[in-house]
C-alpha cells in the first residue's frame, strides 16, 4: 500500500465516495481514508481542526507503518521567499530548516524506543521524485525541482525579519508542517516524496502585505497537487 498525508486545502480534494475512519495507534487516534490502494491521512485530522504545533506527527506516521505503507507522499501548503517557487507553484522539497519547537520530533527519545541517531541527508526518494516529474510532465504542469524549506511553529505567520533570516540561511519556501512529519518517517524507513505548493509571497515581499492566492486558483493548484501525486502513486 502506498499514501498520502494531506493537509491545507489539498483534503478537501481526495477521490470521492470515500469514508472517513478513525484508527488508533499507540501513540494516538488518526482520522483517514483509503482509496484503490492509497490511504490518505489527514494531516490536521477531519474538519482542519489542529493547529501544525498541535498536530499528532507521531500518530500520523505510525499508521503508515501499522497499514504497511511503502511509499508516501506529503502535500505542504507554503510561502514563497525565493523565484525559485512562485506563488500558483509546485515544488519539489530537497531538504529543510528546521525552527519548530516543543513537538515530538522523534520515535527514538529513550522512553517509547531506545536512543538512535538517524542521518538526514539521503531523506528523499529520488525514483518517487522522478516519477512524480514524469507524472507532471505528462499533464503539462511545471513542477519545481529542488527547493528548501523551512519550518516554523505557527500557527501565527512570520515576520518580515525572519524570513530575511530564513532566506540569507538558503530557505527557499516556508510552512509549518513538514517537521518533524518527514523526521518521522524518514526514522521509519518508509519511502518519502514531499511536495509544496504556494499560496502566498512570505511576509515582507508582497507591497500590499501578505495576500493569499485568489479562491479558484487555490482551488485548481490544490486538484494539480492532488491528480499528480495520486497518479504517481498508482504507477
Amino acid at each position: 500500500m502506498n499514501a498520502m498525508i494531506i493537509g491545507t486545502s489539498t483534503e478537501e480534494f481526495f477521490p470521492s465516495g470515500c469514508r472517513m475512519e478513525t484508527a488508533a495507534t499507540k501513540y494516538g487516534d488518526v482520522d483517514y481514508f483509503i482509496s484503490g490502494d492509497v490511504l490518505f491521512v489527514l494531516r490536521h485530522k477531519a474538519g482542519h481542526k489542529l493547529a501544525p504545533s498541535a498536530i499528532n506527527y507521531r500518530a500520523n506516521v505510525q499508521i503508515l507503518k501499522d497499514m504497511g505503507v511503502d511509499k508516501v507522499i506529503t502535500t505542504h501548503a507554503v510561502g514563497s521567499i525565493t523565484q525559485k517557487l512562485l506563488p500558483t507553484g509546485i515544488g519539489i522539497i530537497s531538504d529543510f530548516i528546521d525552527f519548530t519547537s516543543m513537538r515530538q520530533s522523534t520515535f527514538f527519545d529513550g522512553i517509547s524506543n531506545p536512543v538512535k541517531h538517524v542521518e538526514m541527508v539521503r531523506l528523499f526518494d529520488e525514483e518517487m521524485k522522478m516519477e512524480f516529474f514524469r507524472k507532471s510532465i505528462s499533464q503539462n504542469i511545471s513542477v519545481s525541482p529542488s527547493l528548501v524549506y523551512v519550518t516554523t511553529n505557527g500557527p501565527r505567520l512570520e515576520s518580515p525579519a525572519e524570513i530575511r533570516a530564513y532566506r540569507a540561511l538558503g530557505a527557499d519556501v516556508v510552512g509549518m508542517t513538514l517537521n518533524p512529519e518527514v523526521n518521522l518517517i524518514h526514522e521509519l524507513g518508509i519511502r518519502l516524496l514531499s511536495v509544496c505548493f504556494s499560496i502566498n509571497w512570505a511576509a515582507g515581499l508582497d507591497e500590499e502585505g501578505v495576500s493569499f492566492i485568489e479562491k479558484e486558483s487555490l482551488k485548481r493548484l490544490s486538484e494539480n497537487v492532488m491528480r499528480i501525486s495520486i497518479s504517481s502513486l498508482e504507477k
